[in-house]
Formats: structure tokens, sequence, C-alpha cells
């Protein structure tokens, strides 16, 4: 009985890991999602300004700054790993609207892999009731037999 209770108690770290995992992809999840949130919101900013719009700028620190456009067909896009690209308005919007399709990919992947370790848990989860059940089976045989012998002495 110490084996299986050993193996029971090896399957409950592994379910343990596994809920762990599945929480940082959730997170990651919803990170990918506010970066989603953040190109779409530029993208509709990007849509409804024109040359001569007054917007507020961010200087960081919470700190804002008022500007006026000239030139709405340069607009700097970040592309990743530091780099960025200037671009018209409709290219502005084209490279956001890539970058959003690459993030939905990127949410797919994490869902996928969500989705393949609850799958793994749920056998973990199965194989360790199927183990507790033989564990009470043997528990119940051996009492039955300990008060077949009871009488005998």
């Amino acid at each position: 009985m110490g084996a299986s209770q050993q193996q029971l108690q090896e399957l409950s770290q592994q379910l343990q890991e596994i809920d762990q995992q599945i929480e940082v992809l959730k997170e990651d999840v919803e990170a990918v999602r506010d970066e989603q949130d953040a190109v779409d919101e530029a993208t509709d900013a990007i849509d409804q300004l024109e040359s001569g719009s007054t917007v507020q700028v961010p200087l960081g620190g919470g700190a804002y700054v008022r500007a006026t456009i000239e030139d709405i067909d340069e607009i700097i896009v970040e592309l990743g790993a530091d780099y960025a690209l200037e671009r018209d308005q409709e290219g502005a919007i084209e490279t956001l609207e890539n970058k959003k399709d690459r993030l939905d990919d990127r949410i797919d992947e994490l869902e996928d892999d969500i989705d393949e370790l609850e799958s793994e848990s749920a056998q973990l989860e199965q194989q360790a009731q199927q183990m507790q059940q033989q564990a009470m089976q043997q528990q119940m045989q051996q009492m039955g037999q300990g008060q077949q012998e009871s009488p005998d002495e």
C-alpha cells in the first residue's frame, strides 16, 4: 500500500504542476488580449485622425503634451524586436492589422497548449481515481479476510 500512496502523491504533484502551467498560460492569453486591445485602439485612432488634428501625446510618467498632427502620412509603427517603420496612414493601419493577426495566432497557440494540459490533467485525475478505488477494494478485501479469520481463533 505504501507504493500506491507514493504513486498517488506523485500524481497529485503532477496535477498541481499542470494547474500552475495552465494558470501561467491563461495569464499569457490575457496579456496578449491586452496587447490586441491596444492595437485596436491605435488602429481606431489612426483611422480617425487627420492632418491638423490636435492630440495629447504621452511623454511617460503620466505626463502628456498637446500636439498638432502635421502629416498623417508619417506614422511610426513598432514592428517588434526594437524595430519601427514609418508608414502612411493606410500602411500603418495595415501593419497594425497584421500585428493583430499574429496576436490572434499566438492566442490560438496558447489556447491549444491549455487544452492539451487540461486533457493531460483529466487523464491523471482519472488514473488517480482508479488507484484510489483499487486501494479501497484491497482494504475491503483485507478487512473481509480479517473478519473471516477472527472466529477461528
